[in-house]
């Protein structure tokens, strides 16, 4: 191998400096092989998905212990589940590893009400959950989940999770972002439509407060699911922390229609159009400059690469065109957080009125942009789910970084890359999944 990398390359031995944005996800069966203590959780009768015993009314499961390649020093914690009345219901919480030492369990999260006492520690003298978001003082590599299932009777339809998602990142990866790079990126043109409403429209009194599930419900509404935007709202409402907008109720209450959801980051415009494209739906989380906090369903890109947007805050939201700069500060200054929503059977889209299957094969595409100077995205596509090495070479065959090591779902996918401690010169990007093996140049300029 060392020596099959050195005759592609002639490059000067560089450093990396931020670590790349990982996603972990956990589904009924890897959840069920992994159970580390279980209390009263069984497999549901189809095997989809993990809920309480018949005739309990609490039990819970610890899984093992979650390790990444790469440290991060934040978190998006997700997930997807049912509970079946108001007082059936899960809690979701997390804790960290730092050397030998465990962080205490920190709560991320409920569904469907608050009927939790107490709700369970948010912080610990190495970081805390804002609110729906983990944000660590050092880096970390292990964490571990456990979920709590209750239910005030057991004759009750019990709760059930059949995921559990979380989207790590390096905050410098943020802080360090090349906007005017990112400006510059046009992807091809795409359109999503949809049934739209504007959320001051859903209520008076809600109204102004409600983006993040009228949000969800375009994306739900583009994927011919009939939704009702007040109910989704008040379902979406976080009745511990009193706010309608809690990043992973959104993508729970999603979940309860026939999709699959997570909260995620995106870095560049490529890379949201990449879910679009594979037939998923991104649901953005801007800021600055262009609202103080809100989220809009992101509608696609024009002719000209600009992005188009379904605006819920907006009476003529539909199809809006901000300025390109501006949202890119509000969106991916904020961090590119957004909701991905797939449907059940997701296929690719080839334009607007016809679909076809995902690719037969891997593939690893050329990275956007090429020649760049710092950061770039790789690109690669998934016939199927499975665990994605990619690595970077240089000249001497030796490793100057690793992007993932992590299982991606079928589809499109894209990683960013900053190479800003880097000399300029000519890289190799390795990817290996499934027993296969792609290589792509690329071109770091100064």
């Amino acid at each position: 191998m060392k020596y099959h990398i050195v005759s592609l390359l002639l490059v000067i031995v560089g450093l990396h400096a931020d670590y790349p944005d990982q996603h972990r996800v956990a589904r009924t069966s890897d959840m069920w092989d992994r159970i580390s203590s279980n209390s009263n959780i069984v497999l549901n009768e189809d095997e989809t998905a993990l809920t309480l015993a018949n005739g309990e009314t609490l039990g819970f499961f610890t899984l093992t212990p979650d390790t990444l390649p790469q440290p991060f020093d934040r978190g998006l914690p997700s997930w997807n589940g049912t509970a079946g009345n108001d007082d059936s219901g899960f809690k979701v919480s997390i804790r960290f590893k730092d050397g030998t030492d465990w962080s205490p369990w920190l709560t991320v999260g409920f569904w469907k009400e608050d009927n939790w006492s107490p709700y369970g520690a948010t912080s610990y003298a190495s970081g805390h959950i804002d609110i729906d978001y983990a944000v660590l003082d050092d880096f970390h590599t292990i964490w571990q989940w456990r979920v709590v299932m209750k239910r005030q009777a057991a004759s009750h339809p019990s709760p059930t999770i059949d995921k559990l998602s979380f989207f790590v990142s390096d905050q410098r990866t943020t802080d360090n972002l090349d906007l005017a790079a990112i400006t510059a990126d046009d992807p091809p043109e795409i359109f999503i439509p949809t049934s739209f409403v504007c959320q001051y429209n859903v209520d008076p009194e809600i109204g102004g407060s409600i983006c993040s599930p009228t949000s969800t419900v375009l994306a739900l509404r583009s994927l011919d699911i009939e939704v009702d935007a007040y109910d989704f709202a008040i379902d979406n409402y976080d009745d511990h922390w009193n706010l309608f907008g809690v990043w992973p109720r959104a993508v729970q209450n999603a979940s309860t229609f026939p999709v699959d959801a997570a909260v995620t980051r995106y870095r560049t415009w490529s890379q949201a159009y990449d879910t679009l494209a594979a037939g998923g739906r991104v649901v953005m989380s801007v800021g600055q400059p262009l609202y103080a906090g809100h989220l809009m369903m992101l509608a696609g890109f024009d002719a000209q690469g600009d992005p188009l947007v379904h605006d819920p805050a907006k009476q003529n939201g539909y199809s809006y065109e901000f300025n390109k700069y501006q949202l890119s500060q509000s969106w991916f200054n904020k961090g590119g957080v957004g909701y991905t929503i797939y449907p059940e059977e997701t296929v690719v889209a080839i334009d607007g009125n016809h679909r076809a299957p995902f690719p037969d094969q891997a593939a690893l595409h050329q990275n956007f942009p090429n020649p760049f100077n710092p950061s770039t995205t790789i690109r690669f596509e998934l016939s199927s789910a499975s665990n994605v090495k990619i690595n970077i070479y240089d000249i001497g065959g030796r490793i100057v970084s690793h992007l993932t090591n992590s299982m991606y779902l079928a589809g499109s996918h894209g990683i960013t890359w900053n190479a800003e401690n880097l000399a300029a010169g000519v890289y190799l990007v390795q990817l290996e999944t499934k027993g296969q093996t792609f290589y792509k140049r690329i071109t770091l300029i100064k």
